[in-house]
């Protein structure tokens, strides 16, 4: 049995090279472009190819155009590397070699290749190893169907696909060189470099083994293999791939926890998950449907929080309106609630402005629970909707989260709601309700009813309406003291609809109040730093003119008139005595 064996062994073997030489030996030498000699390259003339040992040496007129041919445990050298393998045609003129089985090229610096078949160019000391290419150096080991090697660049080539791995990473790429004095490899085609923790997927990059550090050139993502939705985007960067940092120059972004920070130069430091942007900051949140803009901004990744500076700006897109929001510095980040729920906040520092269509704001800082729906505007805020104007030491307002819009505001402490009389003029009449606290109602985006607790007072302008004609004449001003006061406001007025604890409420005609005693002394409508476009947000003040309202004081004047002479005739008549000479 083992003699069969042994003969069907040696069968297959003779066949093997029975078929080579079938299909190759009639044929003329043609050598592959590759081995073309480059005129600029120095290469050290007169060493021919070596022959070290065979089994068998044969030359055959009828075969490889009468050059020598060796079977069996085959050597060759050439300028201090080994060639092996189970038959050698030795073209001796050309100083060129064929190997075929078994291929080993041994390098005088100990890289090793190995494949089923080479050709070896002494003269440009080039070879091309085809069928199951491997290629071992020291720091890596290129895997590969066909391989370029040129010995005095020291590079090796290959385009047909292949993989390196190096002990920590697994590349794949349709074409690269790898330049074996620097330990470099350079991919100019798609490339996927694979390890425990991140994959790079992309196209052209440097990659150098001494260092692992990757330099990018092309488009190239960087993802969390255990996090995938978390990922860098660069057109143009590095990666210290044992450090896990990452600088990114062009085009760059960096997926995070549902968010997405850009930048013109950015860093990302994969362990610390800290991450920090310069130039045309914008940060995005698509669940918040906000983003923000800035000149520098800061991510951690691991708390999910973020800081933007550099005259920041956040945008809020909501169904009905957007909001605009201006401050010197802004926080972004998820918390977690006592029920253990993840929460959207946004918090604004210094400078606080605030624009939307159907409101405007102004304070020295916000706090923003995106998630309940709850801003907070804190220090000497106001607040303006409409023709309306709010203020207090704090205000909160409160988002209707499937609407998304103004529901209610909550103003704590020195709460101050003034409304014009009559938008449609520009007399000097405002109605006012001020106390301690404040809830105030919104209805169709429009503030409708306003709830004072707390030394509760009104200036308010009454007036009749003509049931015919709807035209509304003056009575008087209001002046109500009350514990609790509920006042409606209207299109052209506010209604004190009810007045509780303690209530003090009286109308007094127009001909019996002085124009000074129509407003609280705390009274400060402001119209120069409200923002009356989006833009405005931008300033410390818009600075817009002051609106000039006129005083019409006709009836008290008046009525001011005849009480002087009133009082003239009340007054004892001085008699004139003439003085006798």
């Amino acid at each position: 049995m083992k003699k069969i064996l042994f003969v069907l062994l040696i069968f297959i073997y003779a066949l093997g090279f029975s078929q080579i030489d079938k299909l190759n030996s009639k044929e003329p030498l043609v050598k592959d472009p590759y081995f073309k000699k480059e005129t600029n390259v120095a290469v050290q003339p007169g060493q021919k190819v070596r022959f070290i040992h065979s089994d068998l040496f044969e030359r055959k007129a009828d075969m490889y155009g009468g050059n020598p041919f060796f079977t069996g445990n085959v050597q060759f050298e050439h300028q201090g590397a080994m060639l092996t393998a189970d038959r050698v045609i030795f073209y001796e003129k050309e100083n060129f070699a064929k190997a075929i089985g078994n291929v080993l090229l041994v390098t005088s610096d100990g890289n090793r290749i190995t494949s089923n078949e080479m050709e070896y160019d002494g003269n440009t000391q080039r070879g091309i190893a085809r069928g199951k290419v491997v290629l071992t150096d020291a720091k890596q080991t290129i895997s590969t169907d066909v391989l370029y090697y040129d010995r005095v660049k020291n590079t090796a080539y290959f385009n047909s696909g292949g993989t390196i791995n190096d002990g920590r990473n697994t590349m794949w790429t349709q074409s690269a060189t790898y330049f074996i004095d620097s330990k470099t490899n350079e991919f100019t085609n798609n490339y996927t470099i694979d390890n425990a923790q991140y994959r790079v997927e992309g196209k052209n990059i440097k990659h150098y083994q001494n260092t692992n550090v990757a330099e990018f050139f092309g488009p190239t993502t960087i993802i969390n293999k255990e996090k995938p939705s978390n990922y860098v985007y660069t057109e143009n960067g590095k990666y210290l791939m044992n450090e896990k940092q990452v600088y990114l120059n062009k085009n760059s972004r960096i997926y995070y926890n549902g968010k997405i920070l850009k930048g013109d130069k950015m860093f990302f430091n994969q362990l610390t998950g800290f991450g920090k942007a310069e130039g045309n900051v914008r940060l995005d949140d698509p669940k918040e449907n906000r983003y923000i803009i800035g000149g520098y901004g800061e991510i951690y990744e691991k708390i999910d929080s973020a800081m933007i500076t550099q005259k920041p700006y956040a945008v809020k897109i909501m169904n009905q309106d957007t909001a605009y929001i201006a401050a010197e510095r802004f926080l972004s980040y998820q918390k977690l609630d006592s029920t253990q729920k993840k929460k959207s906040f946004l918090r604004g520092y210094k400078k606080v402005r605030l624009f939307m269509t159907k409101a405007q704001g102004r304070a020295d800082s916000l706090s923003f629970n995106e998630t309940d729906g709850i801003l907070h505007l804190n220090v000497k805020p106001l607040f303006w909707s409409g023709e309306k104007q709010i203020s207090g030491d704090k205000i909160e307002a409160y988002f209707n989260t499937t609407e998304q819009n103004i529901d209610s505001l909550k103003v704590i402490g020195n709460s101050f709601a003034i409304s014009k009389a009559d938008s449609l003029t520009l007399k000097d009449e405002f109605n006012q309700v001020k106390g301690n606290l404040m809830t105030v109602f919104y209805q169709n985006n429009e503030i409708k009813i306003a709830k004072v607790t707390g030394n509760a007072q009104a200036i308010t302008y009454a007036d009749s309406e003509d049931a015919q004609t709807k035209k509304l004449d003056r009575i008087g001003i209001a002046l109500s003291t009350c514990g609790q006061i509920e006042a409606l406001f209207e299109e052209r007025k506010i209604q004190i609809i009810s007045c509780n604890i303690g209530a003090n409420s009286d109308i007094y005609p127009m001909s019996m109040i002085a124009p000074e005693k129509r407003k609280f002394t705390d009274f400060n409508w402001n119209t120069k730093d409200r923002p009356r476009k989006w833009e405005d947000i931008f300033l410390d003040t818009p600075n817009y003119e002051e609106v000039k309202y006129e005083t019409d004081d006709t009836l008290y004047q008046k009525a001011e008139e005849l009480r002087k002479k009133e009082e003239a005739k009340k007054k004892p008549k001085t008699i004139k005595r003439d003085r006798k000479l």
